[in-house]
């Protein structure tokens, strides 16, 4: 490349791109603390109003967020089959170009569904998952059963540096 030549644009990959270059300041999850998200349900029962209690920022149910609502998306479904098939569905909305306009989506964020390891052909299509958008795994919490949301478990640092969550 010659000195002097811009480059072309970056195109969407894994997640949002953000920065004009070098020396630019690194991804928008560095400066989490400031953004706010829309959590939405891809499915009901898939955790959206304790993500939002845990973590903070808009609880939008099953809906689009509407245009008082932050515009940044959090996408989440539990890791069962069914909540498999309707995150892959939303993403490709997104893919798609059909999301309402100045929705953006960020990440996708998966709650067990049950204790312990997914079963490979679950875990095959997690994995599939992850090469088109950015995921974050949040484990199965007891205490959110029985209605006590309390603080973001330990194996969720990322999605807390994300969300800007306090610890």
């Amino acid at each position: 490349m010659q000195t002097g030549m811009r480059q072309g644009p970056e195109i969407w990959i894994r997640g949002p791109v953000t920065g004009q270059g070098p020396g630019a300041p690194g991804p928008a999850h560095a400066h989490a603390a400031a953004r706010r998200f829309s959590w939405v349900g891809t499915h009901g029962g898939a955790g959206v109003s304790t993500l939002a209690a845990v973590y903070g920022g808009h609880d939008s149910g099953r809906a689009w967020p509407g245009p008082g609502d932050p515009p940044s998306v959090l996408l989440v479904a539990r890791t069962h089959a069914a909540g498999l098939d309707s995150v892959a569905g939303a993403v490709d909305v997104f893919r798609r170009g059909q999301a309402p306009p100045g929705l953006d989506l960020d990440a996708v964020v998966l709650v067990a569904d049950a204790p312990g390891r997914l079963p490979r052909p679950l875990a095959q299509r997690v994995k599939s998952l992850e090469s088109v958008i950015d995921v974050y795994r949040v484990p199965w919490v007891p205490a959110w059963r029985l209605g006590e949301p309390g603080h973001p478990p330990r194996e969720t640092s990322a999605l807390v540096r994300l969300t800007g969550a306090a610890r």
